[in-house]
C-alpha cells in the first residue's frame, strides 16, 4: 500500500512539474508576443515620421540648432511637369506632338482639350482669338535666344545688358515652357490682350479645360516672370480649378501638394 501511494505522490508530482513547465512556456511566449508587438508598432510610428519629416541641422552662432524639415512627396502626374530657371527641361524628355494647324503644335496629350476651349470660345462669340505660338524646340529656342542677344549687342549694349534685356521677355533654351509643349501664347502676345473679350473668357472659363494663367501680375516675385496675360498653361481641369481655388500660380501648388505647405 505504501509503495503504491508512493507511486502515485510521485505521478502526480511528475503531472504538476509538467502543467507548471507548460503554463511557464506559455506565459513566456504570450509576453514575447505582447513585446515584440510594441516594438513593431514603435518602429511603424518612428518609421512614419521619418517619412513625413526630415532633420536638417544648422549652425546658429556657437550652437547646433536642428531644423525639422516635411519630406517631399514626388509629384508624377505629367501635366504639373515644371520648367523654369530652376527646374530645365531634362535631356531626356520625349514629346508626342500634335497639330493645331499648319505650324503650330501642341503636346498630343492636351490637345483635345486646347481645341475644345478654342471651339467653345468662338461659339461663344470670341471670334479674335489664336494661338500665336505653342511648341519650341529647344534648337528653335536657341535661335531665337541668340537672335535677340545679337539685336542687343548691334545697339551697342554690353553681353551681359544683352542677356538682361532678352531674359524679360524669353526664356533660355531648355527654360521655357514652351519646350515642354504644354504652353499657348494667344494673339499678338503683348500686354493689351488683357483688355479683350477673349482674356476676359479665359480667365471665367480656362479652368475648366484644364487652362491656368501662368504668370499672373502678382505672383511675379514667385514664378521670376513678369506677367504675361497672353501665356496659358495646361495642367488638367482638377489641377487647374483647384489652383484657382487656392489662388496658387504653379509653383506654388507643386510646393503645396509636395509638403502641404504654400511658398507664401
Amino acid at each position: 500500500m505504501k509503495e503504491n501511494e508512493e507511486n502515485k505522490r510521485m505521478i502526480e508530482n511528475k503531472r504538476f512539474k509538467i502543467i507548471a513547465i507548460f503554463v511557464l512556456v506559455f506565459s513566456i511566449i504570450i509576453i514575447t508576443i505582447g513585446i515584440v508587438r510594441i516594438i513593431s508598432s514603435k518602429n511603424k510610428k518612428i518609421s512614419k515620421e521619418s517619412e513625413e519629416t526630415t532633420i536638417n541641422t544648422q549652425a546658429e552662432g556657437n550652437n547646433t540648432i536642428e531644423v525639422v524639415l516635411p519630406v517631399k512627396k514626388e509629384i508624377t502626374d505629367w501635366r504639373l511637369t515644371l520648367v523654369n530657371k530652376e527646374n530645365p527641361l531634362p535631356e531626356d524628355y520625349k514629346i508626342e506632338l500634335s497639330n493645331i494647324d499648319k505650324t503650330r503644335q501642341f503636346d498630343k496629350r492636351a490637345i483635345g482639350e486646347l481645341n475644345t476651349m478654342l471651339k467653345d470660345m468662338k461659339a461663344q462669340g470670341i471670334q479674335n482669338i489664336w494661338v500665336q505660338s505653342a511648341y519650341r524646340s529647344v534648337e528653335y529656342q536657341q535661335n531665337l535666344y541668340n537672335n535677340s542677344i545679337n539685336k542687343y549687342l548691334k545697339q551697342g549694349k554690353t553681353t551681359k545688358e544683352a542677356e538682361e534685356l532678352t531674359l524679360e521677355y524669353l526664356n533660355k533654351p531648355g527654360e521655357s515652357e514652351h519646350n515642354l509643349g504644354l504652353a499657348v501664347d494667344f494673339n499678338n502676345v503683348d500686354e493689351g490682350f488683357e483688355n479683350t473679350k477673349a482674356y476676359e473668357w479665359l480667365n471665367q472659363n480656362a479652368k475648366n479645360y484644364g487652362f491656368i494663367l501662368r504668370y499672373p501680375e502678382e505672383k511675379a516675385n514667385i514664378t521670376g516672370i513678369e506677367y504675361e496675360p497672353w501665356h496659358w498653361r495646361y495642367v488638367g481641369k482638377e489641377n487647374a480649378i483647384k489652383m484657382n481655388d487656392l489662388n496658387m500660380c504653379l509653383e506654388e501648388y507643386i510646393e503645396y501638394l509636395e509638403t502641404g505647405n504654400s511658398l507664401t
